[in-house]
């Protein structure tokens, strides 16, 4: 059984002034999230901006971040395509270098069915069956649903072992849930479901805000799980309006801006993302001196 934990953090990527991946202050954040809160890093997946990176930095993230984390967190590599071939030979070459998962996101642009779902991600298990892997449904980004009837199917393959749920959609979840053994972990994928998504069997969450109240995160799911749900909903409705600005533009755009307002050196996005506006700057710090974050 494969036990990722429950505070994931959807690790960003710092660049430098160049715009070139800053490796160095990826191991310093790296580092600092697994001793805030983190019990895995997923790196190089929509936060870590992999879009716009090119194989060769996320290999070298994949590295650099396993170093800086060894024996205090996983790592989760995202090696997903909506090119089979390409995602299974990212996934392979991840697999190599002894990291602890893949997360794989739903095609986009190409929309496949769900049985093109299906052996999608079935070839790519087959194709590294010692590597854990992580579904990714995040139809807002691919444009393509992964229905619940097909994580069922999926769950049954050994190492497909996990999903980051990206809907928002309870029902939906719930599904997932009924359909998938005990041992099949549902992942939030967005922070401001976390709490509802504990309380049908969720596991945990993939998180962006993580960076910045990670120990709150655990504080909250580890309340619930001991049956201290009141204590769980304060943590939650404290932090929601954290939870909600760091969405009200394309993530990342804005937990870089608030790592920047923490002091980090985490540099801007690439593009087509751009950079903060002074308004959203403004909203972020409100929000997070109210959480005595700055």
């Amino acid at each position: 059984m494969v036990n990722f934990g429950r505070v994931l953090t959807a690790m960003i990527t710092p660049f430098k002034e160049d715009g070139s991946v800053d490796f160095a202050i990826a191991a310093k954040l790296a580092s600092y999230l697994a001793e805030h809160g983190t019990d895995t890093l997923v790196v190089c997946g929509t936060t870590g901006e992999s879009p716009t990176l090119t194989w060769d930095e996320e290999y070298e993230l994949f590295q650099v971040v396993r170093q800086a984390v060894a024996g205090n967190a996983k790592v989760i590599a995202g090696t997903g395509s909506n090119s089979t071939r390409e995602a299974i030979a990212a996934t392979q070459k991840a697999a190599k270098l002894g990291l602890d998962g893949s997360l794989q996101v739903v095609p986009y642009y190409n929309k496949p069915p769900q049985e093109g779902l299906y052996q999608h991600f079935k070839a790519i298990a087959e194709a590294a069956p010692d590597m854990p892997l992580m579904l990714y449904n995040v139809p807002g980004r691919t444009g393509q649903n992964l229905q619940a009837e097909t994580v069922g199917r999926l769950a049954k393959i050994e190492n497909i072992v996990a999903i980051k749920e990206s809907t928002g959609n309870l029902d939906q979840a719930s599904e997932i849930q009924r359909l998938t053994p005990p041992e099949f972990a549902l992942y939030s994928g967005d922070d401001s479901i976390t709490l509802p998504l504990l309380a049908i069997g969720g596991k945990g969450v993939v998180s962006v805000a993580s960076h910045l109240v990670g120990l709150q995160l655990q504080q909250m799911i580890q309340a619930f799980e001991t049956g201290q749900h009141a204590i769980a909903t304060r943590i939650h409705l404290e932090l929601l309006p954290l939870f909600k600005a760091l969405f009200i533009t394309a993530n990342p755009i804005p937990v870089k801006a608030a790592l920047r307002l923490q002091g980090w050196q985490v540099g801007s996005t690439r593009l087509p993302l751009v950079d903060s506006t002074t308004d959203l700057t403004e909203t972020l710090a409100s929000v997070m001196a109210e959480l005595a974050l700055i």
